[in-house]
């Protein structure tokens, strides 16, 4: 396991897993939301993206997180691991919930300096609104997706809670 993409609905905690699991395995950790936004929430053109992915995943060993589409023809062919956070939709909203009220109120940063703010929460680019409408989708998504990437020969691996996640992370963590 040596060059893995970590996927998961938004908010499922794929970052934090990743970065777990790059610092176990001694690989970077690639952040694809860092790649994605700009600060001042802004989109970066698409081939601009594919590029920064292809370059951020040229190595021999890495762990990304996210699920963009635009750039899974680039990031798939090249990883050997595919670790789905396929949490259930409560756990998934409530995430986003707690997430979005501490970077609201407390100021926290995310990808590239961006902050969260209320009127961003309360229009149609709320990421809780974005967990609602894409959660089922995106689970349809990666089932009918991941067999075939299991069939070429990529370990899949599913993990359907938090607990499990943690468990499979200590376990690597205190592995020899």
């Amino acid at each position: 396991m040596r060059c893995v993409n970590v996927i998961g609905n938004s908010c499922a905690g794929k970052s934090t897993f990743a970065a777990r699991l790059a610092a176990a395995i001694g690989v970077p950790h690639v952040e694809l939301d860092v790649l994605y936004w700009e600060p001042g929430w802004i989109e970066v053109p698409r081939e601009v993206f594919r590029h920064r992915v292809a370059a951020a995943t040229a190595g021999s060993g890495w762990v990304s997180d996210g699920n963009y589409s635009i750039a899974r023809d680039i990031v798939w062919p090249r990883v050997d691991t595919v670790i789905w956070l396929d949490y259930p939709f409560a756990m998934v909203l409530w995430r986003s919930l707690r997430r979005t009220v501490n970077r609201v109120f407390r100021g926290e940063r995310c990808c590239n300096g961006n902050r969260e703010s209320l009127r961003r929460t309360l229009s149609r680019d709320s990421i809780i609104l974005w967990v609602v409408t894409t959660h089922a989708r995106r689970r349809r998504e990666f089932r009918d997706l991941l067999p075939g990437l299991a069939a070429q020969g990529t370990q899949v691996v599913t993990l359907r809670t938090a607990g499990a996640a943690e468990r499979w992370l200590a376990d690597l963590e205190n592995s020899p």
